[in-house]
């Protein structure tokens, strides 16, 4: 009703450019600001200010109604959120991040061990990227403290070991999400993997980063910080989750981390595979050949087929009941503090929930997943419509085949990166381009197109500030929310700058049937290009960096030579002066000698002749004044 009140004066801005004005200012305003939520509730207020017709006590109240819409639709990821809060607390005070702390500390012997061991426990939780955020952060940021490794280069091992993997992982929230978006299910989305440039490059160029021991831009200065001074937020406070202040067991062991996660894992996975189960058993054959195109359903079905939300906060909550079991029958953790543990693991991720929050309000006002056009016109849906925006500037009858693959990765880019929602973006996206290719739906440019969505959804939702992933990588590392956005862009960036270009490449490629229009050779195209305009990157990168070092060497050599040179000519100045306050003195006295000598002269002359007088003795001051400065220049060259 209220949508149908507020459209006669917004309904301008509908399906518009100006949907995607409220992110551009949200965005803009958070990395000048770095105050997220006031920049998130900004950018909410103006999208409700276009569909309100400018009138605030409207805008106002349409805010309330779509956040409280979103907390309900979203109800499964919150309470899973809070659930891994109440992991995180229950975890410290049986002590077992701590003993697993020092058993690591143990095993893992350098800073690089223990990046690995982060991407290594990251590409194993695979099933959910909020599930793989927070549990890799609570895990691995003991064993990354004690080595000093900043938690921005945490939260961008996190973050990169979240989306990629799971985009490319079939068994996961993110396959199933897709697969419900494609026409031809988890086949379609099995058939991008190869083609998903953007997650296969960030894991290698983060892989090989970790190899080198080498860092970009901030990330680099942050790592200085934390190696040099120990501080690993580099003097950032504003952090998306308060401290968990509790008091440990000093006889905490390993098993009191790791029995926890292998509950949480298996009763996640056990309930996403329920959940799809609980529905599909109940069609019949015709309604399933309907769903899925086949009469039966297997395990792959069920999982891809499940509410994924509601399914992670089922499952959290049973792993939640059977550890605080585990931890009272082992006297790790008794069950008031267990009780009590409900309350503070709710607190600490508060500022996590209130970001997220405000994040999909702002999505929702600018209609993502809107209804898009009817008839050619823009559907008034209540929202601003972005859909409807992209779907009346894009066909395929208006651009190059070959081309079409580059331009979704743009697109995708961009509007995740401005709604902060990958899942949105490939409901726009993924229907579009499947209908735009659907001529080409049995070679390797209709998956390129698809997988080029992906890749750029992924993107996007990797750097934008309003991302719930993002987000939940900063809580997982405990990082400054603006910071990590700040130093993950430039890695996210150049492999996003490579995909586009290989995008771009094997597109003209695959629209010769003769040299890539077959799945097979356009795969071998894409990754071939992929792998080598990265390494190229990779070799730029580094080769530039020893270059300016050199180059910042010589300038400071030069700077030290020039600072010698002008020492010395001071204190040859210095001697100069001496030299001649010195040789006043003694022309003096010369001068009174010679006075004397001609009054003896004259007395002696009138009694008798005598020995000529010897001339003074010149003096040695000069010499050893010449003596002194070439010797200290001398030392000043020789160091």
């Amino acid at each position: 009703m209220f949508a149908n009140v507020i459209s006669a004066a917004g309904d301008y801005f509908v399906g518009s450019f100006w949907a995607f004005v409220p992110a551009i200012i949200a965005i803009a305003l958070a990395l000048i600001t770095k105050q997220v939520y006031l920049s998130l509730f900004a950018g909410v207020f103006v999208g409700a200010m276009f569909l309100a017709g400018g009138e605030p006590l409207g805008a106002l109240q349409r805010i309330f109604e779509v956040m409280s819409e979103q907390i309900g639709g979203n109800g499964g990821i919150l309470i899973f959120l809070v659930v891994l809060g109440i992991f995180a607390v229950l975890m410290v005070k049986s002590g077992g991040s701590t003993a697993y702390g020092n058993w690591a500390s143990g095993k893992i012997k350098s800073r690089t061990g223990a990046q690995f061991a982060t991407v290594g426990l990251g590409a194993l939780i695979f099933v959910d990227d909020y599930f793989n955020c927070l549990t890799v952060g609570s895990v691995m940021r003991p064993v990354t403290d004690k080595h000093k490794v900043s938690h921005a280069k945490l939260a961008y091992l996190i973050d990169s070991t979240a989306a990629p993997i799971c985009i490319i992982a079939p068994i996961s929230s993110w396959a199933a999400a897709v697969s419900g978006y494609a026409d031809g299910g988890i086949i379609a989305f099995i058939k991008t993997i190869p083609f998903n440039m953007y997650a296969l490059l960030t894991i290698a160029m983060m892989i090989v980063f970790i190899c080198l021991k080498f860092d970009i831009f901030k990330m680099r200065k942050n790592e200085r910080i934390a190696m040099t001074t120990g501080d690993l937020n580099a003097g950032e406070t504003d952090l998306p989750t308060e401290d968990i202040n509790a008091t440990e067991n000093s006889k905490g062991r390993v098993a009191h981390l790791l029995i926890p996660i292998i509950l949480l894992v298996v009763c996640c996975v056990g309930a996403m595979i329920y959940n799809g189960w609980s529905w599909l058993h109940t069609l019949s054959p015709d309604e399933l050949m309907e769903e899925l195109g086949k009469p039966s359903f297997n395990l792959l079905d069920m999982f891809s087929q499940c509410d994924s939300s509601i399914a992670l906060a089922t499952g959290s909550v049973l792993a939640l009941v059977l550890t605080i079991v585990y931890y009272a029958i082992s006297k790790a953790v008794t069950f008031k503090e267990s009780m009590k543990s409900i309350t503070e693991g709710f607190k600490s991720m508060v500022p996590a929930i209130l970001i997220l929050v405000f994040a999909w309000t702002l999505c929702a006002f600018m209609g993502a997943k809107g209804e898009g056009l009817a008839d050619g016109i823009p559907v008034i849906d209540g929202t601003l419509n972005a859909k409807a925006f992209v779907q009346a500037h894009i066909s395929a009858d208006s651009m190059a085949l070959g081309v079409i693959p580059f331009i979704f990765f743009a697109l995708a880019c961009f509007i995740s990166f401005a709604t902060g929602t990958s899942w949105g973006t490939f409901g726009v996206l993924i229907p579009i381009s499947t209908a735009v290719m659907s001529a080409e739906s049995n070679s390797g440019l209709f998956y390129l197109t698809m997988a080029a969505v992906l890749a750029g959804a992924v993107y996007g939702d990797h750097v934008s500030p309003i991302s719930d992933t993002t987000i939940m990588a900063s809580s997982g590392a405990q990082c400054n929310h603006i910071d990590h956005v700040k130093t993950q862009m430039p890695y996210a960036t150049i492999v996003a700058i490579v995909c586009g270009l290989t995008y771009l490449i094997t597109g003209f490629s695959a629209q010769s049937q003769s040299i890539g229009g077959s799945y097979g050779a356009t795969v071998g195209i894409c990754l071939a290009i992929g792998v080598a305009m990265l390494a190229l990157s990779i070799g730029g990168i580094v080769l530039a960096e020893k270059l300016m070092a050199k180059k910042k060497l010589a300038a400071a050599g030069d700077a030290s030579i020039e600072l010698i040179a002008e020492s010395s000519d001071n204190l040859e100045t210095d001697s100069e002066n001496s030299v001649q306050d010195s040789a006043a003195p003694v022309e003096a006295e010369a001068a009174s000698d010679e006075i004397e000598e001609s009054e003896t002269e004259v007395s002696e002359a009138q009694s008798a002749p005598s020995e000529e007088t010897p001339a003074p003795v010149k003096s040695g001051i000069e010499l050893t004044v010449d003596e002194q400065i070439s010797h200290t220049i001398n030392k000043k060259y020789d160091k």
